[in-house]
């Protein structure tokens, strides 16, 4: 089977969240298990930077699988090259999975595939989901109306929970949805500096409205202010200079320092965007991970941080209830208040053996191999339909 894969970002642009890794990740298991599959894409990385790669030509990642980069001009995806190249990858394509909603590549590509009768699996990567803070609905909700409009007849929505498939079925009624997680890459060893008296919490991820980020520092002040727990927070990412710069005040205006600023009270420690070893070294100096949103679809960083043996507080906002079940972390509001009792009750749990527990939950569930075979499934099915075609997923 051949797949083409439509993003507006694409590996290493791991600076633009979780989806990154995970769609990277499932190329990857896709191409071992006997599909074909080309990702045609932007070099951006972030709001403002460019990953330095080929733009003229395809690269040849491993066998099966290939990346033809073009060059951003505007804004985040706007890329004339991928506009031009598209029509001939899709009449290549057995199946075309889409990822994102609102971006450059999304209406051309739905189009293209409508004219070319090719079957679309359409992943929104979350941007479904709707909360208090939401911004321009009335002009997604004319977005929602032109897909809908233009989307060809055999299209799949690809949620990762429970939750995302509400949504999906909420903005597009009409179309079937399938529910399959992301996996997460597995690091082969994992290390841990000792703890100290000092409880020391992580948040790891884009920084936005959407991911309750100044509920958890000012669930930190409760704890100070309560002298409950002795504690730190690094708070690692990065997201548009103008909430950036306003979440920079708000830790400020509490009293702690930030990004060298110095307030009253140093435990709180803004370092940006890591990747590759600084990453790695972030958790492990991490007791506990704290995942404070609003509203996620899958969170990524819960089970990266899972798999590393360090155990997660993530909200009600995310769809990881089940770590309570597991024992590896606590599901709870995201509140200050509810955030500020989890960390306490945290504080007095034995966080070693949780992470470990978390982390052989993760290898099970969310291993590369058991979600490319999903999706490999999954582009059968919608191939099978459109074709009338019995074809099956390989084997091997």
């Amino acid at each position: 089977m051949k797949a083409l894969h439509v993003t507006p970002v694409f590996y290493p642009a791991y600076g633009d969240g979780g989806p990154v890794v995970a769609y990277y990740e499932l190329c990857q298991s896709l191409a071992k298990h006997g599909c074909e599959i080309k990702v045609l894409t932007t070099d951006a990385h972030g709001w403002s930077r460019s990953l330095e790669v080929e733009t003229e030509r395809e690269i040849e990642i491993e066998p099966n699988f290939r990346v033809r980069y073009c060059k951003r001009w505007l804004r985040r995806s706007v890329a004339p090259a991928l506009l031009w190249l598209l029509p001939r990858y899709i009449k290549w394509a057995d199946v075309v999975h889409l990822q994102s909603v609102y971006n450059f590549p999304t209406i051309p590509t739905l189009i293209a595939c409508k004219i070319f009768q090719k079957p679309v699996v359409w992943s929104p990567d979350g941007a479904l989901q709707r909360w208090e803070g939401t911004k321009r609905v009335k002009t997604k909700t004319i977005w929602h109306w032109i897909c809908r409009a233009i989307s060809p007849r055999f299209l799949i929505l690809h949620a990762t929970s429970q939750r995302e498939e509400k949504d999906c079925g909420t903005h597009f009624p009409r179309k079937d949805v399938m529910v399959i997680s992301h996996s997460v890459p597995i690091p082969s060893r994992i290390e841990h500096a000792e703890r100290g008296e000092v409880l020391r919490l992580l948040y790891i991820g884009r920084l936005d409205p959407i991911k309750g980020i100044e509920n958890l520092v000012a669930a930190c002040k409760l704890l100070n202010d309560r002298d409950l727990v002795s504690w730190s927070l690094t708070i690692a990412g990065d997201g548009e200079p103008e909430y950036t710069q306003k979440l920079r005040s708000k830790i400020l205006g509490m009293g702690f320092s930030a990004d060298g600023v110095e307030g009253d009270l140093r435990q709180v420690r803004m370092v940006g965007y890591v990747e590759g070893e600084a990453k790695e070294r972030i958790f492990e100096s991490a007791d506990i991970v704290i995942v404070p949103s609003y509203a996620e679809n899958f969170a990524m960083v819960v089970p990266e941080a899972l798999v590393r043996e360090v155990p997660v507080i993530s909200s009600t906002g995310t769809p990881w209830q089940r770590m309570e079940e597991i024992g590896c972390g606590l599901w709870v509001a995201n509140d200050p208040e509810s955030l500020a009792k989890s960390i306490q009750q945290m504080s007095r749990m034995p966080l070693r053996r949780m992470g470990r527990r978390g982390r052989e939950w993760v290898k099970e569930r969310f291993s590369g191999d058991r979600v490319g075979r999903d999706m490999l499934r999954c582009y059968a099915e919608i191939f099978n339909r459109i074709s009338g075609k019995a074809l099956a997923p390989s084997s091997e």
